[in-house]
């Protein structure tokens, strides 16, 4: 079993920047990818961006070009530039790949608390 921390939210002006990183609990990993993901109020957990063992890279249309997905060892990464007001979200990072899109939130069996990210 892995365990999942985000960290690195907050709440930051329209425009700005925030990076977020989730620590796992134990290294390497042997999951062929890992993801971000974010859940608005009111809405259905959708993927923000995944990485995977040869650093192969996705991104949501929504987030092309603004951000960047990262990792090292056993931590994720996720920074963010360019922030608007619709990127407010709780994000959750998720590791344990089982198959499927790699950006749908069923791909994936392990998931962190989140974390909360306010852009006004």
């Amino acid at each position: 079993h892995v365990q999942l921390v985000e960290s690195g939210g907050g709440s930051v002006q329209a425009g700005g920047s925030l990076r977020l990183s989730c620590a796992a609990s134990r290294s390497p990993y042997s999951s062929y990818c890992m993801g971000w993901f974010r859940q608005a109020p009111g809405k259905e957990r959708e993927g923000v961006a995944n990485i995977d063992n040869d650093g192969g890279t996705n991104y949501a249309d929504s987030v092309k070009g603004r951000f960047i997905i990262s990792k090292d060892n056993a931590n994720l990464y996720l920074q963010m530039n360019s922030l608007k007001p619709e990127d407010t979200a709780t994000y959750y990072c998720a590791t344990g790949y089982v198959g499927g899109a790699l950006l749908r939130p069923q791909s994936y069996s392990y998931w962190g608390q989140g974390t909360q990210v306010t852009v006004s």
